[in-house]
């Protein structure tokens, strides 16, 4: 089984019972893993293949079109966000930002992960999030040893950059889905 599968799966499989009835929960968690998973798959695929130049030019094409084709069939926005951006399209609102903020300091004081966040808001609407925790891969492009010609292409694509300096075990960001509100009430 490939590394990033185990790793969702059980992930996945020591998720905390929903708090809430609510069928978005498992959706959430579904399109949250199905994000996790392609994006996993493809950067893999190219670092095996074209090595981590290539694999930051998957991340600036790719992500955003495999985020809208999950968003289209779960009828919800899919995507990622984080404190420390990397691209600015996945900024968070103050909501996200705190829970992210949570997230870090649960993380900092030994939490296992899973973490995640689920709430329902009073118009019906609701909001998933899920940490992605720094993996030892990651640090190809996101840790503090970079090489020079991975962080001349981040910076190239990304000026703004503030996702490097990161350590296994940290906090890089979160899934978070969103769902419109809806006429019919959670169960």
């Amino acid at each position: 089984m490939k590394p990033y599968l185990l790793l969702m799966l059980l992930l996945l499989a020591t998720a905390p019972a929903a708090s809430q009835d609510d069928e978005r929960l498992t959706r959430s968690r579904d399109a949250a893993m199905q994000l996790g998973q392609k994006l996993s798959a493809t950067l893999l695929a190219t670092l095996g293949t074209d090595g981590p130049v290539a694999a930051i030019e998957v991340c600036n094409v790719e992500a955003s079109p495999i985020a809208a084709r999950i968003s289209a069939r779960a009828g919800a926005s899919v995507g990622r966000t984080a404190l420390r951006l990397r691209n600015p399209d996945n900024a968070p609102d103050a909501d996200a930002r705190t829970v992210l903020t949570t997230f870090e300091s649960e993380l900092a004081a030994g939490a296992t992960p899973p973490l995640e966040h689920f709430e329902t808001r009073p118009d019906g609407s609701a909001r998933y999030m899920s940490a992605i925790v720094t993996q030892g891969l990651c640090l190809t492009c996101h840790g503090s040893g970079i090489a020079a010609e991975v962080a001349d292409t981040i910076a190239d694509h990304y000026p703004a950059d503030q996702a490097t300096g990161f350590a296994a075990g940290d906090l890089r960001g979160a899934f978070i889905i969103e769902w419109p509100a809806s006429d019919v009430p959670p169960r």
